[in-house]
């Protein structure tokens, strides 16, 4: 693997004798399905980094993961119960890719128990989890990283400076997408739970529901009890991308509209939506998604568009491109990385590892990582305000200090959820 940006290329092996061999940080990797094996071994990959321990409640997702981490040169213990893992005195660190309802809790417990955190997007399940998630890294003195890799690549990294020292001058517009073709996930039936899942642990702080047998792997991501619809599951990289790129934090207004317009099933997110920020008189941000229908926009499965004064700037990938008002091409920096936006378990494996490296000489030089959970926490309410909206039907009217919204107790009231009997996040 390798990472080329403006002619030169950085291995592998350049990234992780980033932190030295003789520094190694024990990490435990928490949901080993898909992108949680890929990324443990991506990391056990780093001369500065063990895997130890890989946590999993179903025992072929646990295996994956003991075998990821084998074909990269380690030798982890397995464990089912998070919790079990997190009392164990030799893990610095964990990392999870656990459905979104576990984020927050896991890290918050990780945060207590002394360890510190990468997790992947979403930051939260819910706006107020992400400010506990801010709280229990300040007060526990933990590195908390977010899988926003975007901030971790150079090609993006040159874009934002280039967008702040004004190259398409006053930045007012910013449009992001995403596509895809997934197909209908059909009416699940309750049947009983297979004998390889753990799915009491697996459910963890959500409310006990019945099992049914078209939830488990990844179809949890369209029901709003355990998931977040696509405008978290992959919105939030887009508009974190564009936050970032205009230098704001909340917005006053937010609306959205869309539907389950393709197919008709248990899927209870819309599979088409807009999602429209308004941030005062300075800008407006607007976000599709198009689960599925995956017909391209500028050329890119995803990617984001600034418009400003005297131009525009997009960018989807480890590069970008600027145009004058003319729709001449100005300047363009291109990168051979490919990034494959449907592809679940690992879309730029060559990318995770500059994120990686940042997380963990975070955690040596005891700093704030690229995509540090309070940045992550502004990105992510963005979204989930875009889905408070459509699930309510409002145009909310929202506190620029604070992202909280006002004189709705409707929508309000999904600012948080309800958690199973002892299971309820505490900082």
């Amino acid at each position: 693997m390798g990472l080329s940006l403006g002619g030169l290329t950085f291995s592998a092996k350049s990234y992780a004798n980033i932190i030295g061999a003789n520094e190694r940080i024990n990490v435990a990797v928490m949901g080993t399905n898909g992108r949680g094996a890929g990324m443990a071994r991506l990391f056990q990959g780093f001369d500065g980094a063990n895997i130890i321990y890989v946590c999993d409640v179903e025992e072929k997702a646990l295996a994956k993961g003991l075998e990821a981490v084998k074909r990269a040169g380690g030798n982890a213990k397995a464990e089912k119960d998070i919790r079990k893992v997190l009392e164990v005195k030799d893990v610095d660190a964990i990392y999870y890719a656990t459905p979104d309802h576990w984020h927050a809790p896991a890290a918050i417990m990780a945060c207590q128990a002394g360890k510190h955190v990468y997790g992947e997007k979403p930051c939260s399940h819910t706006p107020a989890e992400g400010e506990w998630m801010i709280a229990a890294a300040r007060k526990y003195n933990r590195i908390v990283q977010i899988g926003a890799q975007r901030r971790s690549w150079p090609g993006v990294l040159e874009a934002i400076k280039e967008l702040h020292g004004g190259i398409i001058g006053k930045v007012y517009f910013a449009r992001g997408w995403y596509t895809n073709k997934r197909a209908s996930i059909g009416f699940g039936k309750q049947t009983p739970v297979p004998s390889n899942l753990d799915y009491d642990l697996w459910q963890g702080p959500a409310p006990r529901r019945a099992y049914r047998d078209n939830l488990i792997h990844y179809n949890w991501h369209w029901f709003w009890h355990w998931g977040t619809g696509e405008a978290l599951n992959n919105g939030t990289h887009e508009i974190d991308v564009i936050r970032w790129g205009l230098g704001v934090d909340f917005p006053t207004h937010v609306s959205s509209e869309g539907a389950r317009f393709v197919f008709k099933d248990d899927w209870e997110c819309p599979d088409t939506q807009i999602i429209n920020l308004q941030f005062g008189d300075d800008c407006l941000v607007t976000w599709e998604g198009r689960s599925c229908n995956s017909r391209k926009s500028e050329g890119g499965d995803r990617g984001v568009v600034f418009y400003g004064e005297t131009g525009s700037m997009e960018t989807g990938h480890n590069g970008y491109r600027v145009h004058d008002l003319s729709n001449k091409l100005v300047k363009e920096v291109d990168s051979k990385d490919v990034i494959d936006g449907t592809n679940t378990s690992s879309p730029a494996a060559n990318l995770d590892i500059v994120h990686i490296a940042d997380f963990l000489d975070a955690i040596k030089n005891n700093r704030r990582p690229n995509a540090d959970v309070a940045e992550l926490h502004k990105s992510t309410v963005l979204v989930q305000l875009g889905n408070i909206a459509w699930r309510t039907g409002q145009r909310l009217v929202v506190d620029p200090s604070s992202g909280h919204i006002l004189n709705s107790p409707e929508a309000q009231a999904l600012w948080s959820r309800t958690y199973e009997p002892g299971w309820e996040p505490v900082v």
